[in-house]
């Protein structure tokens, strides 16, 4: 059976953008997933220094539920813990790599990137169950508005998936830190995500 005339040069455009999405999104992801090994102080705002890009890939989370449906985020996102996976895997095997004689700095390689592991797992557990229940809730969201009102779209499903995901990652990643603190890290990374989709939503 012939396709139907124009079909196919539709289709393409329609997914020229795909490609660059997803490989932002993955990007943001493994990026942000080995500097945040570091808590920063942003003027007396606590935070891990993944926070630099990693609320970057909920608003691209959120172009790729919109644009390309649900089905096919679904997939960007298995696919990007693949590379983080990847990533951590490589990060591991070169730290048990035997050292060369003159190299120094074995103990500054595991003190940083050797938690890349925890971090990973952390933000997989995270962000698996936050991206889901963010595109899940912007999804029938659009459903209930019949497409209408994006900014309220957006910013209810952000509520609902940075809750989620900042309580469990700042929880597993750094286990260990007094309870105060950790609720000043939820809490904080909660809004500053928030804050950053709100700002950046047109």
């Amino acid at each position: 059976m012939a396709a139907e005339p124009g079909t196919g040069h539709a289709r393409t455009t329609e997914y020229r953008f795909l490609v660059l999405i997803a490989s932002l999104f993955t990007g943001t992801l493994v990026i942000s997933n080995v500097v945040a090994v570091k808590i920063s102080d942003f003027g007396g705002h606590y935070l891990d220094s993944g926070n630099i890009v990693f609320p970057v890939s909920y608003i691209l989370g959120d172009v790729l539920t919109e644009v390309y449906g649900y089905r096919q985020a679904r997939k960007i996102i298995w696919s990007a813990f693949l590379a983080n996976a990847l990533a951590v895997g490589v990060i591991v095997a070169a730290g048990e790599l035997p050292a060369a004689p003159f190299w120094t700095d074995q103990e500054s390689y595991d003190a940083i990137l050797g938690q890349t592991w925890r971090i990973v797992g952390a933000s997989f557990v995270a962000f698996l169950v936050g991206e889901f229940a963010n595109s899940a809730v912007l999804a029938r969201m659009k459903v209930a508005t019949k497409g209408r009102f994006l900014w309220m779209r957006t910013i209810g499903s952000t509520l609902v998936g940075q809750a989620l995901d900042s309580v469990l990652f700042v929880s597993i990643a750094f286990a260990g830190t007094g309870v105060p603190e950790l609720h000043v890290l939820i809490w904080e990374t909660w809004a500053f995500k928030v804050a950053f989709e709100v700002i950046a939503t047109p």
